[in-house]
């Protein structure tokens, strides 16, 4: 017994010594590591992109973390509703995000690039939120982490809508970022006053490198039919060096002439068309991008009478014709974004263009390539914005379009909208003012304006008046709610007036001899959770000139991409 206690004893010591030595070399190792750790300290500040840009650092290692509908980290979003819906739902794969990025290891920090790829990511809705933060910061290099929050892309259901007194239903099935890949499949069922429509359409717009679109359509109409298809890689960012493309549609249906919101004559238009074309631009330089392209564009138009149509072609009756014309475009864009809230929508992130941005596109067809007459093909736009005093805001556009050199079938088009933005104090209210307007010289009444409850003038029947000429007033009242119902709905509201008249021309109908005017309300919702991010619109509007037939009111419900 004796010596198995002097035994414990010994084995004891020998415990204590070697525990002392163990904790020793922790201490030295501590030591050591002491200064490398106060050299790099774990809660050290890392510059913004602003300060890494102005230091010259490189980019690191670029990260990628996509995250589900819901933040269940959140108690507001932790409810079994939310849990349920990121279940079912099949997050972004990492690959699709990082196709879209602008930068890449190895480069110097560009706060531009790294704005510009927020904006386009943001464009693409499929992110409910797009975030890119730098995570860490060493000798010159910083490593960058993107941050998505996904929406909810799958479509399925019913809807309906009700504008100018008619109504229009459909039913839908849509996923805009099949297992999260990007790729976008759908099939829509749609009836409205005019015909029933069932389309299948499958788009991957981010393919091969990542830019590439690949579009493809195939509708059924009640009467007729359409096809799409579309290959394209555009200027999808402002340093974009080189374009191509290729697109082609056919289409045929019944179109209706209107008088007083009623069709007055009908007829089958059959059109084939189809575009190729590749551009070249220098990119960015000094805040200005200047873009030259050159392709073939082929169209051709059928008219027939419709022999089963219940009402009577029009006169004069469009003609044929047939063009093949090489055509050149040139394009400028200024670098010039305002990023802000509660405008057109509902405290979600918009981008508008301030700067000049314009598009400038000139063709010949000729008889030789198959046209039916040389003529030339022309059209332009441009849009510039401008920031007044007292956080006001001018946004304005115009554009023509046309063919000239043969008489009949002479034809332009003509418009041009001016947005105004006031936001007042808060920036929970707004005042809203769009003055827009139009003019076509056609000698074929297919392609009269028409102005109606559908197209801005919300107090009157669909398609109520037309002519040559149209002139619309807009003025609206927003008030930007912060009721955020379950998490998914943004809620707002607008009291307007509308004052417009489309007159002019053969096709000019009796109720164009007078200007119209309507006051309103309504409601707007915003659907923030899902990718389609549409603005639902549910208004009373009062028309203030009554004629015979004209409702007391107009109960109109419609989607719309803005208030």
């Amino acid at each position: 017994m004796g010596d198995g206690r002097e035994g414990s004893r010994h084995q004891a010591g020998v415990g204590i010594i070697l525990a002392r030595l163990l904790a020793g070399c922790c201490a030295a190792i501590a030591c050591s590591l002491g200064p490398a750790a106060a050299q790099e300290p774990s809660d050290a500040k890392i510059p913004s992109f602003a300060e890494l840009e102005a230091a010259g650092a490189f980019i690191g290692e670029v990260r990628i973390d996509t995250r589900d509908i819901f933040d269940l980290a959140d108690e507001k979003e932790n409810g079994i509703l939310y849990r349920a819906a990121n279940a079912l739902h099949i997050q972004t794969r990492a690959g699709v995000v990082r196709r879209q990025l602008l930068f890449k290891p190895g480069e110097r920090v560009s706060v531009r690039l790294i704005e510009e790829t927020e904006r386009l990511m943001r464009s693409g809705r499929i992110f409910y939120d797009v975030s890119i933060v730098p995570v860490g910061y060493r000798d010159g290099v910083v490593d960058i982490e993107v941050r998505t929050r996904d929406t909810w892309t799958l479509e399925p259901g019913w809807s309906a809508s009700r504008a100018g007194g008619v109504n229009k239903t459909g039913f839908t099935l849509r996923d805009t970022n099949a297992l999260g890949t990007g790729v976008l499949i759908g099939a829509t069922r749609s009836t409205d006053a005019d015909r029933t429509e069932t389309k299948y359409s499958v788009s991957q717009l981010h393919a091969f490198d990542g830019w590439t679109a690949i579009n493809y359509s195939h509708s059924r109409l009640s009467d007729g039919q359409s096809n799409a298809l579309s290959i394209a890689r555009p200027f999808y960012a402002l340093d974009t060096r080189w374009a191509a493309g290729f697109s082609a549609f056919t289409d045929t249906r019944i179109d209706s002439v209107f008088s007083n919101g009623a069709k007055v004559a009908q007829f089958r238009h059959m059109q084939d068309s189809a575009e190729t074309s590749g551009g070249w631009s220098a990119g960015l330089v000094d805040h200005w991008t200047h873009r030259y392209s050159a392709g073939l564009s082929y169209l051709k138009d059928t008219y027939k009478v419709e022999p089963d149509a219940p009402l009577p072609p029009p006169d004069p009756f469009p003609l044929d014709q047939t063009l093949v014309s090489p055509f050149f475009r040139y394009e400028l864009v200024h670098d010039n974004y305002e990023k802000v809230k509660n405008r057109d929508l509902i405290e979600r992130p918009e981008y508008f263009a301030m700067g000049t941005q314009a598009s400038v596109q000139l063709g010949r067809s000729l008889t030789g390539l198959g046209s039916t007459q040389q003529l030339w093909l022309y059209s332009a736009s441009a849009s510039d914005g401008f920031r007044l005093a007292s956080n006001r805001v001018l946004l304005g556009s115009a554009s023509v379009s046309g063919q000239s050199g043969y008489a009949p079938l002479d034809r332009q088009l003509a418009s041009g909208s001016i947005r105004f933005y006031d936001h007042h104090q808060g920036d929970r209210t707004l005042t809203f003012a769009s003055l827009s307007g139009g003019i076509v010289k056609d000698p074929n009444l297919a392609n009269q304006l028409v102005l109606g409850g559908d197209t801005g003038l919300r107090g009157y029947p669909r398609n109520y008046q037309t002519g040559e000429r149209l002139a619309l007033l807009n003025v609206e009242e927003r008030v930007y709610t912060d009721w955020y119902p379950f998490r998914l709905f943004r809620v707002g509201g607008a009291v307007f007036y509308d004052w417009g008249r489309a007159w002019g021309g053969p096709g000019e109908s009796p109720s164009s001899a007078h200007w119209l005017r309507d006051v309103g309300f309504g409601l707007r919702i915003l659907s923030t959770r899902s990718s389609f991010g549409n603005v639902l619109h549910v208004d009373f509007a009062f028309p203030l000139v009554r004629e015979p037939g004209i409702k007391s009111f107009q109960f109109l419900v419609q989607t719309r991409l803005s208030l």
